[in-house]
């Protein structure tokens, strides 16, 4: 009699140890718990921790409540100006509300993925371009909109989204480099024009100080002579001074008039030159002498 006591008691602890080892479950700290009891939502959502749940009757689901990084695959499409581009994104999204994720929706990791491909697909087809490439904070929020408002009522919501980047046709990025070449090249030029304008001004105002200052010409030619003479390797060939011809000519042109004046009085008239008899007798001579 004793003996069937004890083995009914070891039956009993043994079945309700494997009654307690199928009922335990343990929630995570980021995890959230949905129990569905004979297939009916359970009001109460399990914490995290240790929990218990009837076997056979109960089935808990749990529900990742990190955010989650979900990469978008590239989509190719053409752009409002008719530009055939391939852009990946990112969608950064959690899970706000776990009995929503579990029941409204089968698979809410998938139907956020679809829906972030649909929607890129359509941004791209709404933008331009350029709008692709500078103004993207505007299309990623935009998207997030586009996506967050059918992941409300799956209880997911959309944290923030990124477009990672932008695959252009190889003749676009050759053209763009052009356009963008000659973009950089009308500025130097511009830039360059405005150097010699204000350069052209200083050069003017600088000429005409020195004119009104001879010296101060020399004196520009003997700093650029040693300036040119710091450099060991070169020969500098001196140039005979402009100022110093200038002073000959000035020189020369005043005292040729005096010279003049002074050779004048020193000129006489030279005599006439005597006439020379005549070797032949007029006519009528040797008629009066006879």
């Amino acid at each position: 009699m004793l003996e069937e006591l004890v083995t009914a008691g070891a039956v009993a602890l043994s079945g309700g140890a494997v009654y307690l080892v199928s009922a335990a479950r343990v929630v995570k700290q980021y995890e959230r718990g949905v129990v569905l009891r004979l297939g009916r939502l359970r009001d109460q959502v399990r914490g995290p921790g240790f929990t218990l749940i009837v076997p056979g009757v109960d089935r808990l689901r749990k529900v990742n409540m990190q955010i989650v990084t979900l990469p978008v695959p590239a989509q190719e499409g053409i752009t409002r100006d008719n530009v055939t581009v391939r852009v990946d994104a990112v969608v950064y999204f959690k899970v706000v509300d776990p009995a929503d994720a579990v029941i409204r929706v089968e698979d809410y990791r998938f139907a956020v993925s679809q829906m972030a491909q649909t929607s890129l697909r359509s941004i791209i087809g709404k933008s331009d371009l350029d709008d692709l490439l500078s103004n993207r904070e505007k299309l990623n929020q935009g998207l997030e909109l586009m996506i967050d408002n059918p992941a409300v009522e799956w209880g997911v919501s959309i944290d923030r989204v990124e477009i990672k980047d932008v695959s252009l046709p190889e003749t676009m990025k050759r053209s763009m480099a052009r356009q963008a070449e000659a973009a950089r090249d009308r500025r130097a030029r511009v830039i360059n024009a405005d150097a010699e304008f204000e350069a052209s001004k200083k050069l003017a105002e600088a000429a005409k100080q020195m004119s009104d200052t001879p010296a101060a010409l020399q004196l520009r030619l003997l700093q650029t002579v040693v300036a040119v003479a710091a450099e060991k390797n070169s020969t500098l060939v001196l140039p005979f001074p402009v100022e110093l011809l200038r002073f000959l000519e000035r020189a020369a042109q005043n005292t040729s008039p005096e010279v003049s004046a002074q050779q004048a009085p020193d000129r006489q008239p030279s005599p006439p030159a005597p006439s020379q008899p005549s070797s032949q007798a007029p006519p009528g001579a040797g008629a009066d002498d006879r």
